[in-house]
């Protein structure tokens, strides 16, 4: 199998298995078979592989495997060993994913700058054409604010878009042009759409205009749309993300996930000053290793982008400012944790599975030395085997059941559900679906769960994801350069910040929540930080008091840093499963889910707790984000409609009440947390 990065969000594994009969598509038999054999011991599995004329690739201990390359007719004496239990072959083989986030879930070859430039009389959008052909402009909508005066031109590179007898009869401030098959405006590499404009005379005095009052759609041929996106106003100098998350509140106290070692199992890590240096300037990269070329101690240099960027939403350290003024906290959820770079993926997002095991293999095998507590997992793959046969998933319940916290992403397969990737799909680690503000920044109420954001149930019945985080639009650090830049050069900043979107961004930023807690509380075990997260998160309430989304789609709801510190739980995480039982085969287990022969899904009692109502994209009318925001609704007084019915068993009152008398003791003695 390999593993293949499919930008800007989530790397996407595909997985594949066949039986020993046949020839493996793309393999060549005197080459030898490229397999992974599992029994007794990864010591067993190897004197038979090399004592059969094999070689060993990978040894695996953690999951009793190795990794082999041996022909097919040695390979059939091999497997009649009773030492064998299983094998898998068929491993070169990769499919794409079906669906892959961008920022604006846009499919077009077209792409416009995250970011206007905004002059004195004039704006400049640079659109990208990534194909070598000709992309032709059918038609253009633009408007633009009343005070910055009259359009009086309008061009793309140093073609005019109109003609100035057609921008004179303009009306008003907004503009449509239309162009016929033989005068399409053509769009090759990089040009700038630039508008020009005639001030009133009295302007001197008027504010600045923000991207957000533009609006700009260009429409080329084959369906090609591409928008100008509202943007942040100060998007290079803050990520935002740390302070929606409650995280920049945390810095403020010192609070940074200092002490703590994360590693992140990725495509490497740039050596970037903010993500090489913790606050204080000293370097916190403590470890690297290669899985792909079973080297250590050497640079894990990121030809693809996407671990660096995973690496940024977790702990950039670069101060955020305000007009250039130091506000105490930073780019990243958790600037100051320890970093153990890990790289499994390659130039092209491609990664064997073994690989990945392998890579679990060293995080585990030095847990100890490097003192790992928090390990980063930002890809996914559509599930192949039951949670318990997946390797990689054998390796990563080794890991939690040491002691490491593990972070996985949902996937970005949605919004058809049973698309949790595996190993979001393992029901010991936390899963972090995505998110997706309305690019404001004052209020949660219009944030919500974008169609690419993978859904539950998994294929054995558990509820995933556990928890929903932002995952829209997140600014960080990539290599320039890279995969991810030279496919998406119209998603960099003026400041050489990336902005990415998908589940990917989301298990980072919840990986650097899990080391704030750490930081305050060593000792907590990985259920217990499961629990404290998924009890203190806020799910998306309607009007009519009943959930906006099912639990197969936000989990517990929206994580906040802050909440899991003063209101999260302890001793529920896992409740019912057994992962000692589970990895010595004594056990496995299934979820609550139902799914019917049409494939929907649902759980004992949902329908009376799921609002009928669809959900919302781009307006926060209905929707509220947690108890205290839907009981402080300013009309929620004055109607029985935004009290939860009284058969749902919602009691959003009483958990009201609830946390508020909790906060109201945690103020009166803080260190009383419970």
């Amino acid at each position: 199998m390999k593993a293949t990065i499919f930008l800007p969000g989530l790397i996407s594994i595909s997985l594949a298995a066949s039986a020993l009969s046949g020839h493996p598509q793309g393999q060549v038999e005197d080459q030898g078979l490229k397999v992974m054999l599992q029994g007794s011991s990864a010591a067993d599995m190897a004197e038979l592989v090399t004592t059969n004329g094999g070689t060993v690739t990978h040894h695996l201990p953690i999951i009793n495997a190795v990794g082999a390359k041996i022909s097919r007719e040695n390979l059939e004496t091999v497997i009649k060993s009773p030492l064998v239990d299983r094998y898998l072959d068929d491993l070169s083989v990769a499919e794409e994913p079906e669906r892959n986030a961008t920022p604006e879930d846009d499919t077009c070859d077209v792409g416009g700058a995250l970011e206007l430039d905004i002059g004195n009389t004039d704006i400049r959008w640079k659109l990208y054409n990534i194909k070598p052909d000709k992309a032709k402009l059918q038609s253009l909508e633009f408007s633009w604010p009343n005070s910055v005066g009259r359009l009086v031109e309008l061009k793309l590179g140093k073609e005019s878009l109109a003609s100035s007898e057609r921008l004179a009869a303009v009306s008003g401030n907004r503009l449509e042009l239309n162009y016929e098959e033989t005068a399409h405006p053509e769009l090759v590499g990089m040009l700038e759409l630039r508008a020009v404009f005639e001030p009133e005379a009295d302007s001197s005095e008027v504010p600045r205009p923000l991207q957000r009052n533009f609006t700009i759609e260009a429409s080329f041929t084959e369906d090609c749309i591409t928008k100008l996106i509202p943007g942040y106003t100060n998007n290079h100098e803050n990520t935002y993300y740390p302070t929606v998350v409650g995280a920049a509140a945390l810095h403020g106290h010192g609070i940074t996930g200092k002490g703590v070692t994360v590693a992140i199992i990725d495509s490497g890590l740039w050596e970037h000053a903010n993500l090489l240096n913790d606050t204080q300037g000293n370097s916190r990269v403590i470890a690297r290793y290669d899985a792909i070329r079973d080297i250590g101690g050497k640079e894990v240099f990121d030809e693809s982008g996407h671990g660096t960027h995973m690496a940024s939403v977790l702990a950039n350290s670069l101060p955020v400012t305000d007009n250039g003024e130091v506000t105490g906290s930073f780019k990243g959820v958790a600037p100051d944790v320890n970093l153990v770079a890990v790289k499994a993926f390659d130039i092209e997002g491609q990664g064997d599975f073994l690989d990945i095991v392998r890579a679990v293999q060293y995080v585990v095998d030095h847990k100890d030395e490097l003192q790992v507590k928090v390990l980063n997992l930002s890809f996914a793959a559509r599930p192949r085997w039951r949670y318990f046969l997946d390797p990689i998933n054998q390796a990563i319940m080794k890991a939690w059941a040491s002691g490491i916290t593990v972070v996985a992403a949902a996937g970005n397969e949605g919004p058809d559900n049973m698309t949790i990737g595996s190993p979001g799909n393992l029901p010991y680690v936390i899963t972090v679906g995505a998110v997706t503000d309305s690019w404001t920044l004052d209020t949660r109420n219009d944030d919500y769960i974008p169609d690419f954001s993978s859904r539950g149930p998994t294929p054995d019945a558990h509820v995933k994801p556990d928890i929903v985080a932002p995952g829209g639009h997140m600014t960080g650090i990539t290599r320039p350069g890279s995969t991810l830049t030279k496919k998406h050069p119209d998603y960099f900043l003026r400041t050489g910040e990336f902005v990415m979107t998908g589940s990917s961004q989301a298990s980072a930023l919840v990986s650097g929540i899990v080391a704030l807690l750490l930081q305050l509380e060593p000792d907590l075990s990985p259920d217990d930080i499961k629990c404290k997260l998924t009890t203190s998160a806020e799910p998306a309430i309607n009007r009519d008091g009943l959930l906006t989304y099912s639990p197969f789609q936000q989990g517990n709801g929206y994580v906040s840093a802050t909440r899991a510190i003063t209101l999260g739980e302890t001793g529920c995480g896992n409740a019912g499963l057994d992962i000692h039982k589970d990895i010595s085969g004594e056990e496995h287990f299934e979820g609550p889910a139902i799914v019917d022969d049409e494939g929907n899904s649902s759980l004992p009692g949902l329908d009376e707790l799921l609002s009928p109502e669809t959900a919302e994209k781009d307006t926060g009318e209905s929707r509220r984000w947690g108890a205290k925001s839907h009981i402080e609704r300013p009309d929620y007084r004055d109607g029985e409609d935004h009290r939860q019915p009284p058969s749902s068993g919602l009691d959003w009152e009483g958990i009201y009440l609830e946390e508020k008398a909790k906060i109201e003791r945690i103020a009166k003695d803080p260190q009383r947390t419970q």
